[in-house]
């Protein structure tokens, strides 16, 4: 089943709802194609849905819950995935961070 929070979060001008499923994320990301969703509109496990696409997404099947009940759907369903715990950054970037030119600090020097 797929799930909907009201049009309630701002961002870049518009209002925006989140888009979950209880029972796979291919599901979720299949019901976003046909609702012409973008693949960018994807966040960890959900989708952002712009107001305008919200009746089209009702319209589809989509229900429309509070958004607390979504949270509560995706753990149920073992499909939360929460910004503390998503994957590291990928090895090029680990790298950088080994290899990067650091500033080196000055010691004052004492002369006797």
């Amino acid at each position: 089943m797929l799930y909907l929070d009201r049009p309630a979060w701002p961002s870049r001008g518009r209002l925006w709802s989140h888009l979950v499923s209880d029972v796979s994320y291919a599901e979720l990301h299949a019901f976003a194609e046909a609702l012409g969703a973008p693949r960018r509109g994807f966040d960890r496990d959900h989708y952002d849905i712009p107001a305008e696409r919200f009746a089209m997404a009702v319209w589809l099947g989509a229900r429309v819950v509070p958004s607390r009940e979504l949270v509560r759907l995706l753990r149920e369903a073992g499909l939360r995935r929460p910004k503390h715990l998503t994957r590291p950054a990928p090895a090029i970037m680990q790298l950088w961070f080994l290899i990067r030119p650091r500033k080196r600090l000055l010691r004052p020097t004492t002369t006797a």
